[in-house]
Parts: C-alpha cells; structure tokens; sequence
C-alpha cells in the first residue's frame, strides 16, 4: 500500500539545473519581495530519502500506474515538477488544467504544463482532488496529508545525516509528526520570522558567532533551505568569518580553503535562535573530504562549507542555514503554528568529515 496524494504537478523543461548557490540564494530573495508587495509570482509516515552529495532525493511515484522520480526535497519551493531526465508518463489519474508555469530559480529554471495527479510517496492512502484556480494558494503535499487527516499534525520532521560517499541512503521525511529515534534531547522551536522577505519562506531571527566572543552576525532574519547545499551568510558576516578563520578562497571549487594546521585551530560556530544556541563544530564546517575530488578539488585539501551570500546585512534575508547545516541537527517544519524546531543528533559532533 502506498500513499496516494493528489498534487499540482508541472510538466517541465528544466535549464541548468546544478546548484549554484549565491545566485540561488538572491532569486529566493527577489521572489519573497515580490510575493511580499502583492506581486504574482508563480498519521506519521516515514519516508526515506537519499543523500546525493548536493542535494537530498526522494523516490516518488507519480500517476495510475506510476512512475517512479527522484524529486529533490525543496521545503522553500511552492512547486512539484518532473520531466528533466525522464519524461512525464500520462495515466488515468492525468488532468490538464489550463495553466501555464514557470519558475526561475536564480541556479535554474523551469516552465512547462501544469497538471492535477496522483502522487505515491509512503504506506498509506490519500484521495482528493485539488484543482484551484489560477490565484489560489496551491496546498502542498503536507496540507493535502492533513486535510484529509491521515496525519494529526500539519508538520514535517526531516532527519539528514553527514555522508562520506557519493551516494547513502541516509535521510527521512517524517509526515505528521517527528521521529524520537533520530534526534537527542528535546526540540525547539523559534517562530518564523516576522521580517521581509525572509518570512515568506521557512524564515527565522538567528545570530551567528564564531567561538567565544567574534560576531559573525548580529539577531537578524533569513531561511532554513533544505535544497541549498552550503551555510550562506550577508558578505559583511562572511568576511568577518574569512577574518577569524584564515580561510582562503580555492579558486578550482569556489570554497575556502583552510591549511592543516588552520584546522586544527578551527573553532566551534555558534547560532542562536529564541534564545537556545546550536553548535556547528570545527569538522561540521568541513567538505567531507573524501568527496573533495566529486567537486573538482584537491583530495587533500580542506575546504569549508560557509560561503558568501553576496550582499550585505540588513535586508532581511541574510543567511541561508543549507542542508550541511540541516545534516548535524533534526529539523521540524510546523505549519499550523508557524514554526521551525531543531534537535541535536547522534551526528550533531560527529567527526564524520
């Protein structure tokens, strides 16, 4: 048995779809501008999903009978779309609707057709049908879940972990709730962010600093990305990190570099949100450096996976916490109470890198 999700697909042509990280991250924060001045722009259930390095997939099955995609886990992105690699199979649970789409991403872009089906992705059953009109909010695959009450809460927990090969089948997707065998301790929870445009996304208020006494950012707003692979942070908050680290830029992946002996001496990062404070240790900062060369760099070198936004502090969406950050803590996405939680892990200090 298999859970079945009516949901608003779009039959799409995909260009550049490789991450690219601070373009990315500035067409996220264009799009909540626009969406924030009114502006039109396009039970618990367990489910594993894969860790590819870059980015997290899950294996989704799509139509009557289905076919099986890998879809990224995006938890910013309003839109489920397939045909890049694999062409969209039509069935009988296949309805057109009259819409056109299209999405620029800043890394990437889609536009195709859009299409009311049915959606396979854990044990359980789901039937509705969704078919809104062009201005409506489309619900997502957890709203459908909930509305149809086959989860009790309107939520998402997501369990990563740090890998050192090019593909593990790692992760999983809680609908509904959370899973207590993934994290340590307790959740908790800061409330999204009252602040523009980062609140248009899973945004919250956060402050950064680097071991005891370096700010690397003051209290300000940004997001929590599943679909971004690095930590991204304001460029003011990035050089003072640069300052404190020694980090060099490694003109081959686009990272810093540290020496072995920078390493060594590479202190804890720390962020701060509702007053509880989450520490992202000296080997959580790192590349797994056994896939160095997966990126086109040196096998021995150490890079890091704090990079620069490319703008600076103060326009309210100065960091993004990607999935590097996302693997060493479990994370909660509540919808009905508009929140996001966070729990330290068995990876949490981990020296996995």
């Amino acid at each position: 048995m298999s859970l079945l999700t009516p949901l608003l697909l779009a039959l799409a042509v995909a260009a550049n779809p490789v991450l690219i990280p601070k373009s990315s991250a500035k067409a996220l924060k264009a799009r909540g501008l626009a969406k924030a001045n009114g502006l039109s722009i396009d039970a618990v259930i367990n489910e594993q999903i894969d860790n590819q390095v870059v980015s997290y997939n899950a294996s989704v099955g799509v139509g009557s009978p289905a076919t099986t995609y890998d879809l990224i886990i995006d938890i910013r992105s309003s839109n489920t779309w397939v045909g890049v690699g694999k062409l969209y199979v039509r069935t009988s649970t296949s309805v057109q609707t009259s819409n056109r789409v299209s999405v620029n991403y800043g890394d990437g872009s889609f536009s195709g057709t859009e299409f009311t089906d049915q959606v396979t992705i854990a044990p359980v059953h789901l039937k509705g049908t969704l078919s809104p009109a062009i201005l409506s909010t489309v619900p997502t695959v957890t709203d459908n879940l909930f509305s149809g009450e086959l989860i009790t809460s309107n939520e998402i927990g997501i369990s990563f972990e740090p890998t050192t090969t090019a593909e593990s089948l790692n992760g999983e997707l809680t609908w509904g709730g959370t899973d207590s065998s993934k994290f340590t301790g307790s959740i908790g929870f800061t409330p999204i962010t009252g602040t523009s445009p980062a609140n248009q996304y899973w945004g919250i208020n956060q402050s950064i600093r680097y071991s005891t006494f370096t700010s690397i950012l003051a209290t300000t707003a940004g997001i929590i990305d599943s679909r971004t692979t690095l930590i991204l942070i304001a460029t003011d908050g990035f050089n003072s990190y640069v300052r404190a680290t020694g980090a060099v830029n490694d003109p081959f992946t686009g990272l810093l570099s540290l020496t072995r002996f920078q390493f060594e001496n590479l202190q804890s990062l720390f962020f701060t949100t509702n007053g509880i404070t989450y520490e992202l240790t000296a080997n959580a900062q790192i590349w797994p450096r056994s896939l160095n060369t997966a990126i086109g760099g040196n096998a021995d070198s150490v890079y890091l996976i704090i990079a620069d936004f490319g703008s600076p502090s103060g326009e309210g969406f100065d960091f993004v916490n990607g999935f590097a950050f996302l693997e060493r803590f479990y994370s909660v996405f509540d919808t009905t109470n508009k929140r996001v939680g966070f729990a330290t892990t068995l990876f949490t200090h981990a020296t996995t890198n």
